[in-house]
């Protein structure tokens, strides 16, 4: 259609059809947001009077919680998997990496001594099947991580074993040598070992969500999270800060000692003053 024919009906049809298609809530919100944004820039050009998105709440979806491993099945799975991918699982879950991230790392990426890691391009898989290194895709992307010291033994050790030569050489990569591809490792790699160690099935993507809920209930902040993560927005970032149950209590227990502390010092304050007071009338 072109862009002056687009009324209001007309995108209400359309994101019915979508839906009706059976399209996800998510994937049309995001559809019904880019839509838009398009039609938002033809009216700030002039090319039409009124943006014709005007569906309330039609940009807004609510993702469905991602599933997540425990920290006793993260190591679980690491112990079931072969060795040249432990600490690709580790890495990708305690430093809360991308897949493409992590399969671009170089050995000149990553500083052992500081526990340091430079996320500086990333691995992507074209539509006709070539592999392709290239920046993250976002400038904040670009970031240097730092991994806990639980994991070094386990990277320094694949180092040594599996990483290739050189410091451009990668430091993850398929049993036959060479950069890897999802697919082949989801296939003969993932999905095995998850049903080996007795695990919840999940998308190697959601060990990045473990590890991004593990670093926000140890405690980062919003801008924190953020530079771990590597976004922009802190819309992302956002998911990430929910309370559960436990660490409720540990901070109404928190409160409660501090409520406490104030208390007793108040009562001792009190206590000296009524002591001085008396003394001051036995005299």
């Amino acid at each position: 259609m072109a862009v002056a024919d687009i009324k209001p009906g007309n995108v209400r049809t359309w994101r019915k059809e979508l839906l009706d298609s059976g399209t996800s809530e998510v994937t049309a919100a995001k559809a019904y947001r880019l839509l838009k944004t398009i039609l938002g820039t033809a009216a700030d050009d002039g090319a039409i009077r009124r943006n014709p998105c005007r569906l309330k709440g039609a940009g807004t979806e609510q993702s469905a919680e991602r599933r997540m491993l425990t920290v006793p099945q993260v190591f679980a799975l690491v112990e079931v998997l072969e060795p040249r991918y432990r600490a690709f699982v580790l890495l990708g879950t305690f430093a809360s990496l991308r897949w493409g991230e992590l399969c671009a790392l170089r050995r000149c990426d990553i500083d052992l001594e500081t526990r340091t890691i430079r996320v500086e391009r990333s691995l992507t898989e074209l539509q006709n099947g070539a592999l392709a290194f290239g920046p993250p895709k976002t400038d904040a992307g670009k970031r240097t991580v730092t991994f806990p010291a639980l994991i070094l033994p386990a990277l320094r050790w694949h180092i040594n074993c599996f990483a290739q030569e050189d410091d451009d050489g990668l430091i993850f990569t398929s049993a036959e040598g060479t950069a890897m591809r999802r697919s082949n490792f989801r296939r003969r790699v993932w999905l095995p070992a998850l049903d080996q160690a007795a695990v919840p099935i999940i998308h190697f993507h959601d060990l990045r969500h473990t590890g991004n809920t593990l670093t926000a209930n140890a405690g980062a902040n919003l801008r924190e999270l953020m530079l771990r993560m590597g976004h922009t927005s802190p819309r992302a970032a956002m998911i990430y800060l929910h309370s559960t149950d436990a660490r409720q209590r540990e901070i109404a227990d928190a409160l409660g000692d501090l409520a406490a502390s104030e208390l007793k010092r108040a009562k001792s304050k009190r206590s000296g003053t009524q002591r001085a007071r008396r003394r001051n009338e036995a005299s």
